[in-house]
């Protein structure tokens, strides 16, 4: 029997329970989200069960809801089960006044690097983590450049012509 997301779910849901939510299936891929104290505890159950086997970190990323009051930050995990061929997206929710999320690297080898590089971009502090310091930007740097805390462009520049941005003039 090959699996599918709604077994996925169903095992989840059977050892979770109201500590899941938000399952749905964008293009097919089965999307969950978790309390962020039980990340870990969840990617463990899906690596462990001999039925799910996610054993595959693909990625580890944040977004950014400034919108979004006391869970401003989501940290995303792509997590994939060679086997049968079928991935999953797992999003936990922190707020940015502390963005305190438990590291997978005892699980996954490979998310030590990803940590790093969402820590440095994001300010996710990924606890428990050996080594989590800026991989990418200068260690000066005293913000974290992917969140959504700054104005898309400065309003003030006088060096653009808009009508070459296609707004404004007459088009």
């Amino acid at each position: 029997m090959s699996l599918t997301n709604e077994r996925i779910q169903q095992r989840l849901t059977e050892k979770f329970g109201d500590v899941l939510t938000g399952f749905e299936e964008p293009f097919g891929l089965l999307t969950l989200t978790a309390q962020k104290d039980y990340n870990l505890k969840v990617m463990q159950f899906l690596f462990d069960d001999e039925e799910l086997r996610f054993r595959f970190l693909t990625d580890i990323t944040a977004v950014h809801y400034p919108d979004r009051k006391n869970e401003e930050l989501a940290v995303v995990y792509h997590l994939h089960n060679l086997q049968d061929n079928i991935r999953l997206r797992l999003k936990v929710f922190t707020p940015v006044a502390k963005p305190d999320v438990f590291t997978a690297t005892q699980l996954y080898a490979s998310a030590n690097w990803m940590e790093r590089e969402t820590y440095d971009f994001y300010g996710i502090n990924f606890v428990g983590h050996p080594n989590l310091i800026r991989v990418l930007n200068v260690d000066e740097m005293t913000y974290f450049p992917m969140r959504k805390e700054f104005p898309l462009e400065d309003s003030m520049r006088i060096d653009k012509d808009d009508e070459m941005f296609g707004r404004g003039g007459n088009l």
